[in-house]
């Protein structure tokens, strides 16, 4: 296996290449969870797996409880199905909330004091559901409870309310996100022991971003390095193991390369896309020296352009059109491959009925 079979085999398993699948909750599904801080183009993420979706078809899954956008694994904004939120909370939440006490200890927002809020929370999401983030901080202060309209605090309670299970997303109005309680939205159906849940996401993660590497897994999931070893161990029956150097490469064993002659891939893939953000090595896809084109020191990813999946340019939205800024320059017929999907975003984002500056 050589760095341009494991480019065709992870456009293949990421559903940037032909696939049966034909609702937004299956691509999320299968692709285990996909990062959703930059709302529109998680979105975008999301309809250049199923050609010819629209954006109001995803918001209607979102809208619906089939997809929930959530803090889980690193954690960051992710949406995830409603069939996996439970058990994916149960496995990785622990870890985030205890690293997220040991961030709180300066301010004194101890497990007691969260806990707290976080029943007042409930309470008022139980009254009224569908509330924006300042909203509950208007109802916290009307409480008695004045540090819940406190910006940094007021995040730290939400996100300790979704690591709980209690909350998640709401119906977007205008462009806010508002919440709602989990259990209105995605209501608990079953649970899984640990290694039970070791094994599934083990096998969604390497099934959908596969060929990676352990340290890859570990960086995506959030897990402690022995648990995604544990996660591994558990799928190695139905995975190959191919070692290059030092690294050790997983992936499904019924994997098909594509022929030869496949027609180039010219792709227009969202900032944060799981193609590029989804793994802690990058240089299989990405040459070292355009990291800080792609990606800032402050951890901001930029939409790229890939090309038989090697990035090879970034791009951005323009009024009527998208921008496209090559590493170096390229011949016409190269930069015309990209003119179909370039395309296929103007039709999508025209259905979007979103604003780029959504919260």
């Amino acid at each position: 296996m050589n760095t341009n079979d494991i480019r065709a085999i992870r456009l293949h398993n990421h559903l940037l290449a032909t696939h049966k699948l034909t609702m937004p909750k299956d691509v999320v599904s299968w692709m285990g969870a996909m990062q959703a801080q930059a709302y529109p183009m998680a979105k975008w993420a999301i309809g250049l797996r199923l050609p010819g979706s629209t954006g109001g078809m995803i918001e209607q899954a979102i809208n619906e409880g089939d997809i929930i956008r959530t803090h889980i694994l690193r954690p960051t904004w992710h949406f995830v199905s409603s069939d996996d939120i439970h058990w994916m909370l149960e496995l990785t939440a622990p870890r985030i909330k205890a690293i997220m006490l040991n961030y709180n200890k300066s301010t004194g927002d101890d497990e007691a004091w969260l806990n707290r809020m976080l029943s007042l929370v409930e309470k008022i999401l139980t009254k009224e559901s569908h509330l924006t983030r300042q909203e509950i901080g208007e109802r916290l202060k009307a409480e008695g409870r004045g540090t819940g309209t406190d910006n940094r605090r007021l995040s730290h309670i939400m996100s300790w309310a979704e690591l709980e299970g209690v909350v998640c997303n709401g119906k977007v109005r205008g462009s806010k996100q508002t919440y709602c309680l989990l259990q209105e939205k995605a209501p608990k159906t079953y649970s899984l022991t640990k290694e039970e849940a070791l094994e599934r996401l083990a096998r969604k993660y390497f099934s959908s971003h596969g060929p990676a590497t352990l340290k890859d897994f570990v960086w995506w999931s959030g897990l402690l390095m022995s648990g995604a070893r544990k996660g591994i161990e558990l799928i190695k029956h139905d995975f190959t193991g191919e070692t290059i150097g030092a690294e050790t490469y997983w992936f499904r064993n019924d994997i098909e390369l594509p022929p030869e002659d496949t027609a180039p891939s010219a792709l227009l893939l969202p900032a944060f896309d799981e193609y590029l953000v989804g793994y802690r090595d990058r240089r299989d896809i990405l040459k070292e020296e355009y990291t800080r084109t792609v990606i800032t020191k402050t951890g901001i990813f930029s939409p790229i352009l890939t090309l038989d999946g090697e990035i090879i340019g970034t791009w951005k939205n323009k009024k009527t059109d998208t921008e496209h800024s090559f590493f170096q320059k390229e011949k016409k017929d190269v930069r015309a491959l990209f003119k179909p999907h370039a395309g296929m975003y103007k039709a999508y984002r025209q259905s979007n009925g979103l604003p780029e500056n959504f919260q």
